[in-house]
């Protein structure tokens, strides 16, 4: 999995939860890094990551792993829900709107639902 946010203390929480749900995480801190990384090996299972990024956010992001790996589950988290909804990120291929603060319940059912889709 690939776990992508730009605030560390989001991003070790996230981090955490994901290891305790049993997922091995790959963590990244900026998205176009991540892009790279999701480039060399685009073998990620699945890929949450942050809507309000630097350099490009979330929605772009996402466009750009699904143009390398159109099967790629992404869960898009924000706390910005008026930015994105449900039918927009389904228009782009994103399989899940994760609202923040991200409780671990509602992650590992969002999880389920995209990995099942």
């Amino acid at each position: 999995m690939l776990l992508v946010d730009d605030e560390e203390s989001i991003i070790n929480m996230e981090k955490k939860m994901l290891e305790r749900l049993g997922y091995k995480v790959t963590v990244q801190m900026d998205s176009v890094k991540a892009l790279e990384v999701f480039q060399n090996n685009p073998d990620f299972d699945l890929v949450v990551t942050d809507f309000a990024m630097p350099n490009m956010p979330g929605d772009k992001f996402a466009s750009k792993l699904l143009e390398i790996k159109p099967d790629t589950p992404i869960i898009l988290c924000t706390g910005f829900s008026e930015k994105m909804t449900p039918d927009l990120a389904k228009e782009i291929g994103i399989k899940g709107i994760l609202l923040k603060p991200i409780i671990k319940k509602d992650l590992a059912k969002k999880i389920r639902e995209a990995l099942d889709s």
